[in-house]
């Protein structure tokens, strides 16, 4: 041989060296990482590798007659990965043959499939460079989902703290409109509770308003505690809250969570070793099927029956009836007579 093998190693380490009659009697260090299963040498090359192009190549002669032009070739055992090649005779009597391989474009699948680094190239081979483009290419795609996530997570975040009351947590005003909508354009039944606090305004005037939050935060705890996850509790106004409950067949279930929510919000809040004593009146409606209500509808409809709770004494709840609405001028007078101190 004119070429010594370790210079072929280094110069090409994806090389073959075929004898006269097709074996293989060397392969360079990346050249050996094709044949997973087995050593390479002392293989015929024709049964290794599977010729593409030129076509009806059946035989070393009829190999021989390709030298100088270019092979497409693949590996016939898995994973069955392409190359391209080409064939030059070595040694006086022009007895042996190198083939030089290379992956040509699949040299991403070669990489993976043989686990080969730039190490497995020479030091000239462009397929370094493509390999350094490739990781440029994947840090750079990892670095954008990376950022796309957290881009994803801080507009996740900041709807939901568009969505939220900051005091208690609770949905607030904008979250309940989005919510009722929904429901109003669907075909399911739902209910709608109106809440507001009785005496909050007591508490405020004589322990302050540090008080007044602490109750609004226990106020939230009850109203969910007493709640399903699916129902959405939001806190409306200062001491205004709404609770819309969907799939309710009936007006039975908003009454047994009123009438808890009125029990537990009758036990005494503390607070700062003083206790905060306050109440609920709720107005509830319940929307069936058929029901065509606005959104606007079904929350006038909801206030109307809070105010026949206000007018019955508090501390009561009142489930909405078109009669309902006939009273409301006069109940409303009568609320006004009375003063906002009656709260």
């Amino acid at each position: 041989m004119l070429v010594s093998a370790p210079v072929l190693d280094v110069l090409c380490p994806m090389h073959l060296v075929l004898s006269a009659t097709g074996h293989i009697i060397h392969a360079g260090p990346t050249a050996q990482k094709l044949c997973v299963t087995a050593d390479l040498l002392g293989q015929r090359f024709l049964e290794v590798f599977d010729i593409k192009r030129p076509r009806a190549i059946v035989s070393m002669a009829d190999l021989h007659k390709t030298r100088d032009l270019k092979l497409h070739l693949e590996l016939r055992d898995p994973p069955r990965t392409a190359f391209k090649g080409i064939m030059v005779p070595v040694g006086d009597a022009g007895n042996h043959t190198v083939v030089n391989l290379s992956f040509g474009i699949s040299i991403v699948d070669g990489v993976r499939d043989f686990s080969l680094s730039n190490a497995d190239f020479a030091a000239t081979d462009l397929a370094i460079e493509m390999l350094y483009l490739v990781e440029a290419k994947t840090a750079a795609m990892e670095a954008s989902r990376k950022l796309n996530l957290r881009l994803q997570g801080a507009k996740i975040a900041a709807e939901e703290q568009a969505f939220t009351d900051t005091l208690t947590g609770l949905k607030n005003r904008r979250a309940l409109d989005t919510v009722l909508k929904r429901m109003v354009k669907g075909t399911a039944c739902f209910g709608v509770m109106n809440i507001d606090l009785d005496y909050f305004k007591e508490v405020n005037d004589t322990l302050g308003h540090a008080a007044g939050d602490h109750v609004l935060q226990i106020v939230a705890q009850i109203m969910v505690s007493e709640t399903r996850k699916t129902d959405t509790v939001a806190r409306v106004g200062g001491d205004e809250f709404t609770i819309v409950l969907p799939e309710v067949r009936n007006g039975n279930l908003m009454r047994r969570v009123g009438r808890r929510i009125i029990d537990r919000l009758e036990e005494p809040i503390a607070f700062n070793g003083q206790d905060c004593r306050i109440s609920a009146s709720i107005g509830t409606v319940w929307i069936g099927e058929e029901d065509q209500s606005s959104m606007e509808d079904v929350l006038s409809n909801a206030d109307v029956a809070l105010y026949a709770s206000k007018h019955a004494g508090r501390s009561r709840q009142t489930v909405y009836t078109p009669a309902l609405r006939k009273r409301a001028p006069n109940m409303a007078r009568a609320e006004r007579r009375q003063g906002p101190d009656a709260q």
